[in-house]
């Protein structure tokens, strides 16, 4: 039990593995969790990552309280050690896919926030309860919230803490879909599958100028787009994708074939 991490062809399927305990993060899972993120980021056979949890009852419900929170209470570690798992600071630039299946609170939650495209469960819950114990989401979700759904809905929920159904979180934009419980899995893996068939290249250039440049003043991020959109239109990639245009067939993308490393920052 842990962070275990399966293949599914070029997607890594990694899990919360902790059911009877609602996949709750001891400090072992959360040094876990960032090898796991690690590891689909080193290795270029995989292309896409599906992150869920184990069981059918929790996706993950944050921090143990019996062990993670304490530790961090008593001040024998800092919060930054845990960024990995939470994916601040990322070089992981393949696309992350969070497949809730159930509880997703607290920690669980902040780290929902740092995948990419989010499907959950009609049955999932999301909540952020920190609050209530004396304690604040500070595993991105001070940064990550307020630039990712409105202002008034991100307060509400760090705020009050109250935990909301699916169908709520879809409306305030933190899902992509909200599916049966029961084609959660089938419905992550199909999303998968389809960004395996995409450009490496531009996934990874789409990924990474997305995080880079949502910071900087406008004119600055402009110059920077047009560097990336350069190295994605010179790639091997746009160039095989044209031909595959031209001559009406699927393209056989060469990062597909050696890869799926992202490119150096330009």
């Amino acid at each position: 039990m842990g962070i275990t991490l399966e293949r599914d062809g070029a997607v890594a399927i990694i899990r919360f593995d902790r059911p009877d305990k609602l996949n709750a993060l001891t400090l072992a899972m959360y040094d876990e969790l960032g090898a796991a993120f690690a590891r689909v980021r080193d290795d270029d056979t995989l292309a896409v990552a599906i992150l869920t949890g184990s069981g059918d009852r929790a996706f993950c419900v944050g921090a143990d309280l019996t062990e993670s929170i304490p530790a961090l209470a008593e001040g024998r570690f800092d919060i930054s050690e845990w960024d990995a798992a939470h994916q601040k600071h990322t070089t992981l630039f393949k696309p992350v896919i969070a497949a809730v299946n159930g509880l997703c609170l607290g920690g669980g939650f902040e780290i929902m926030l740092s995948t990419d495209i989010r499907i959950a469960a009609d049955t999932a819950e999301f909540g952020l309860p920190e609050s209530g114990v004396g304690v604040v989401p500070a595993g991105g979700t001070l940064t990550r919230l307020t630039r990712q759904i409105p202002y008034a809905w991100a307060m509400e929920l760090m705020l009050l803490g109250d935990r909301i159904p699916a169908a709520q979180a879809l409306r305030y934009g933190l899902l992509n879909d909200v599916v049966p419980a029961a084609r959660l899995l089938e419905t992550a893996l199909d999303r998968a599958h389809r960004l395996v068939a995409k450009s490496g290249t531009a996934l990874a250039t789409i990924k990474e100028a997305v995080l880079r440049l949502g910071d900087l003043p406008q004119h600055q991020a402009f110059h920077h787009e047009a560097r990336y959109g350069q190295q994605a239109f010179t790639a091997p990639d746009a160039h095989e994708g044209l031909r595959a245009f031209a001559q009406r067939r699927p393209p056989r993308f060469p990062s597909r074939l050696r890869g799926t490393r992202p490119p150096e920052q330009v």
